[in-house]
């Protein structure tokens, strides 16, 4: 699937920074500066940077769990006041409810008074989804009883539960050891695809960006701002053999450096 240029910005980060006052007599922490970044509807965009240089703050930033101490964050063009469904998180470690069995996790969120009627079916909704993800014969498993790989695709399930126009995606793969990380790389697009949501990745893996995405934003050392943008152009599905594919994680390499 090919992002469509035409699209609007669903989000849009216009000049947006972010800094944490001083307590204890320390200074002011500055988190981001000047923020530019633009994100289109149906896109698959990735953002890349040094540890600790507030990549997971954007994401917390369009969630509405922050709010930037200067610039706007934009969501389909209105300034982001608080979280709101049309918003989903996923995090690195599923925050899942180990007393709720698959099924239950994905409904939980339905069931919540400010997401009363999203959908008049519960049950369908939450069987549509655990088959997406691939979980239809686990609906009534709990967390614990599930490998990594199928904990993270419950949390995608659960996520999607509300019908979010935007999946958040907080290093989503990286508590997952290699092998159900490349698989789950693959997962995550055929999820995209079909469900044409748009998706926001932080990760610190190079190339798993470069598989993954339409667009990659660079971000410089804080505080942060984007020092590089980055076009994916190639087809996919995409391999890790491409000479092309080698030479884009070798340039965003030289970025973080």
């Amino acid at each position: 699937m090919d992002a469509t240029a035409a699209e609007p910005n669903l989000v849009r980060f216009e000049g947006a920074a972010l800094t944490f006052p001083g307590t204890s007599g320390r200074e002011p922490l500055g988190v981001l500066k000047d923020v530019e970044l633009e994100v289109s509807a149906g896109e698959f965009v990735s953002i890349i940077g040094p540890s600790g240089c507030g990549k997971s703050t954007l994401l917390a930033l369009v969630a509405g769990y922050l709010a930037p101490s200067s610039g706007r964050v934009l969501f389909d063009g209105k300034p982001i006041n608080g979280p709101g469904r049309e918003r989903m998180m996923v995090f690195q470690q599923p925050a899942l409810f180990p007393w709720l069995t698959a099924a239950e996790n994905v409904a939980y969120g339905l069931k919540l008074k400010a997401n009363r009627g999203v959908c008049t079916c519960v049950e369908e909704r939450v069987t549509v989804l655990l088959d997406l993800v691939q979980l239809a014969g686990f609906s009534r498993h709990y967390p614990s009883e599930l490998s990594g790989g199928m904990r993270q695709r419950l949390e995608i399930a659960r996520a999607l539960a509300v019908d979010p126009q935007l999946l958040l995606m907080d290093e989503p793969l990286g508590a997952l050891d290699a092998l159900t990380r490349r698989t789950m790389q693959r997962e995550v697009l055929r999820i995209w695809a079909e469900t044409r949501k748009t998706i926001l990745f932080v990760t610190h893996d190079i190339d798993e960006a470069v598989l993954l995405s339409d667009r990659i934003y660079a971000m410089a050392a804080r505080p942060s701002t984007v020092r590089e943008v980055v076009e994916i152009t190639l087809p996919r599905p995409r391999h890790r053999e491409d000479p092309e594919i080698a030479r884009l994680s070798r340039h965003l390499s030289s970025l973080l450096e």
